[in-house]
């Protein structure tokens, strides 16, 4: 409270001065004379200028208590896009803790935090605990599963702690602001481009990175809705979650050695739970225990462990081109975030197909970037992590003070070819 007064005198000393200079300078000889020049933008003002409502930049009624702490909980830390979502974050930290004059222990703090090398759902709850335990004023997360922390939201908010989300939905009814992509234009708009540069006819097939979180969900139902209801002429044949993998890479043995889809889930229900390989220590397998335990026969067995001889040894990638090449007129594939669209661009040129196939997808590290370069990725949605890092701050310092907030912030996408990429207002959007 001692604060709080403080900070109202100096900012009525502030007001004083200004009226004083202000009165002063009517009668002053030395009147100030317009230059031509005019004040330098920062770098990243193009991101900031993609977000709407724009208050959501805007740092000056953001007034917060000497000390105050905002957990930020992303999915990953590694890739370029959540690299920007960080450079976002600090940004904004840096901006308000200038303009309320704060530094050491009275600077406004906001920590970044996110799961190490993947998008791991139990450790971004091992996170949460861990920052709830440390009692921030708000949370602002990205889930990576929409509904994983539904116990620990209502726990927050027992406590006091309210929170916002970011990049991705939740389905947690107390969240106070979502600062995010608009996911449904974003997929709509690369389904058209995607049918776009296939003629309006083909196949073509999804490559998304899990099947839980909330903007997964959005961009493959809106890519899905865009072709039904505008694009007669094209059909989606395949939709492989990354997530799924494993299950796909079995099920893709499974085909090659002639087991149905029925018998694989039969044998692996008897299978499992019966027991784990220890190695050197003697014990039995779980087709082994199964083979003992349950009706399955020898051969069953034999055939289970062959299954999932070949499937360990596939790569992601084997999995991708396995599915590809059950469709020798796939025309197109689009992959709904950077590592999707990565593989898919892999698995294509590993076929030899890149002027067949045309791959498009989200995102534009440089990764992206460079394949955007060689053809083998021909157009990319480009999302604005820089500006939803920012955006997320200020709704995370909004919701603090109490001052209003929107449900949901668009962070802002432009779309991205060989033929925009260099253009000024395109290079700031992307993220290498």
């Amino acid at each position: 409270m001692q604060r709080m007064k403080k900070r109202s005198m100096a900012r009525i000393s502030l007001a004083l001065c200004m009226a004083v200079g202000i009165c002063g300078c009517g009668s002053s000889e030395n009147e100030d004379v317009f230059t031509g020049d005019t004040p330098e933008l920062p770098a990243w003002q193009e991101n900031l200028d993609a977000v709407s409502p724009d208050v959501y930049t805007d740092i000056e009624e953001l007034d917060l208590e000497p000390g105050t702490y905002i957990s930020v909980i992303g999915k990953t830390e590694n890739s370029s896009y959540w690299q920007r979502v960080k450079a976002g974050v600090e940004q904004a930290a840096s901006d308000i803790n200038e303009r309320l004059g704060y530094s050491g222990d009275d600077a406004v703090r906001v920590l970044f935090n996110a799961p190490s090398d993947s998008e791991d759902i139990d450790e971004q709850v091992n996170i949460l605990d861990e920052e709830m335990a440390r009692y921030p004023d708000v949370i602002a997360i990205a889930s990576i599963d929409e509904n994983a922390s539904s116990v620990q939201f209502d726990l927050a908010i027992e406590n006091g702690i309210p929170i916002v989300a970011f990049d991705s939905g939740n389905s947690y009814q107390g969240i106070q602001c979502t600062a995010m992509t608009n996911n449904a234009g974003a997929a709509a708009t690369g389904a058209e481009r995607l049918c776009e540069a296939i003629g309006e006819s083909g196949e073509v097939a999804l490559i998304v990175p899990d099947s839980v979180s909330g903007n997964a969900k959005e961009r493959v139902a809106a890519f899905q809705e865009e072709i039904s209801a505008n694009h007669p002429g094209v059909t989606i044949v395949e939709t492989l979650y990354l997530d799924q993998m494993e299950d796909l890479k079995r099920q893709a043995a499974a085909e090659e050695l002639n087991v149905s889809a029925e018998q694989l889930a039969q044998w692996s229900e008897e299978a499992s739970g019966l027991g784990t390989e220890q190695s050197g220590s003697g014990q039995d397998t779980p087709a082994d225990a199964a083979a003992e335990e349950t009706s399955m026969s020898e051969e069953a067995r034999t055939r289970l462990e062959d299954i999932d001889a070949i499937a360990g040894s596939m790569s992601d990638e084997d999995a991708v081109i396995y599915y590809f090449e059950k469709h020798p007129e796939l025309k197109g594939c689009f992959g709904t975030n950077d590592e999707a669209v990565l593989l898919g661009a892999r698995a294509v040129e590993n076929m030899e197909k890149t002027e067949e196939i045309t791959v498009m997808g989200f995102d534009a590290g440089a990764d992206q970037i460079a394949a955007l370069e060689n053809g083998s990725i021909d157009g990319l949605v480009v999302q604005n992590p820089f500006g939803m890092g920012y955006a997320t701050v200020v709704a995370a310092a909004r919701t603090i003070l109490e001052i209003g907030n929107e449900a949901v912030v668009d962070t802002g996408y432009v779309w991205v070819d060989r033929e925009n990429m260099e253009d000024d207002s395109i290079q700031p959007m992307l993220y290498e």
